[in-house]
């Protein structure tokens, strides 16, 4: 029996949906139920979670005629290449304009069974289904898909909203350390850019989210889907606010295209990356010393690092920097800190203090 901890709406007019949070969630026929439009279910997963929750999931979904499709795992897959088996399997199936995809996994599957919903017979419908606390509290939610290119991360997809978003806390036991770390980091995130108190929270918390306690797993879901929620509600297609997500992503795209996908977890550029931006902000009188250094100690308790490969050079961070979806008109614009819990999105920075942070920060 499913155990729902907590329901949020994602708040956008006619394509609004619900964030069930809770356990066993991922295996409860109720909420397919009630948000699979049509009988046709094709389910997305990848080989390391196909074992483990696959056949509960297909459980859930008997009334309904389901296919499924396993993709490799790995952000190195995160290509158009292996999207091109999300549609084979489709068409395969025969599945029409009426079915639904059901993403079973993290957030390279989110992402890529989400962008292949957008595609199919020019959009079709989808539920996230995220197994991993990185997509829980961040990639499942805002309706970002897509795929990556070698010379740019996620450069081509689609703004495309799922119908629900299923976060099964249970799925986090089977994570190992580096990837709920990860998934830290996006909580860290939202704490940074709008919400002091959820911040002060963590720093008391920090500990048991790293020892996996689920009810503070879950309170750190729902803050941070509830800080998500409220941006995107705002700025669904990224013409302002919700650039402010993207603290540490500029950097942490960088690092990962740099050292090669999957070198580094998403979670754990990222994590690098907003260090760099407190220290930039730093650099440039935004923050305190001690705001950075209250940054920088609460991502190493998360078992994140602080600091960017020492094998990236300020011209490889700039020439990969420059391809980052923030550029607008050729200036590069960063998300920014102005305290804890305080941040913008600028262009108006001295490139002098960026080439500081990009030389002399963590070496």
């Amino acid at each position: 029996m499913s155990k729902c901890k907590y329901e949020l709406t994602v708040d956008l007019g006619n394509r609004s949906y619900p964030i069930y949070i809770g356990e066993d969630i991922h295996a409860d026929a109720e909420y397919y139920r009630r948000h699979v439009p049509g009988s046709q279910v094709m389910v997305v997963t990848n080989e390391t979670v196909a074992p483990l929750y696959l056949e509960q999931t297909l459980s859930a979904l008997k009334s309904f005629n389901v296919s499924t499709v396993v993709l490799p795992d790995g952000e190195v897959y995160k290509t158009l290449d292996e999207l091109n088996k999300i549609f084979t399997a489709l068409l395969e199936s025969r599945f029409s304009r009426q079915c639904t995809l059901v993403a079973l996994g993290g957030g390279v599957i989110g992402d890529m069974a989400g962008f292949a919903a957008a595609c199919y017979q020019r959009g079709v419908s989808f539920i996230q289904v995220p197994t991993t606390l990185l997509s829980q509290v961040d990639s499942s939610v805002g309706g970002k898909t897509g795929v990556n290119h070698p010379l740019g991360k996620n450069m081509i997809g689609a703004f495309y909203q799922p119908l629900a978003v299923l976060a099964d806390t249970e799925t986090l036991t089977t994570l190992d350390n580096r990837q709920l770390a990860a998934g830290l980091a996006e909580v860290i995130k939202y704490g940074l850019i709008a919400d002091t108190e959820f911040f002060d929270w963590l720093e008391r918390e920090m500990d048991d989210l790293v020892a996996r306690d689920q009810e503070k797993l879950a309170t750190a879901i729902e803050r941070s889907c509830r800080c998500k929620a409220a941006v995107v509600a705002a700025d669904e297609k990224e013409a302002g606010q919700r650039a402010l997500l993207n603290l540490g992503h500029t950097f942490g795209h960088a690092i990962e295209t740099g050292m090669g996908y999957g070198e580094w977890l998403h979670g754990e550029a990222v994590a690098a990356g907003m260090c760099m931006a407190a220290d930039l902000s730093l650099r440039l009188g935004w923050i305190s010393e001690l705001e950075l250094e209250r940054t920088r100690t609460l991502v190493a308790r998360a078992g994140l690092p602080t600091d960017p490969p020492a094998e990236m050079s300020e011209e490889s961070f700039l020439s990969l920097m420059s391809v980052d979806k923030k550029v607008l008109d050729g200036k590069l614009r960063l998300v920014l800190l102005q305290g804890i819990g305080k941040a913008s999105v600028t262009d108006g920075f001295c490139m002098e203090k960026l080439s500081e942070t990009l030389t002399e920060y963590g070496r």
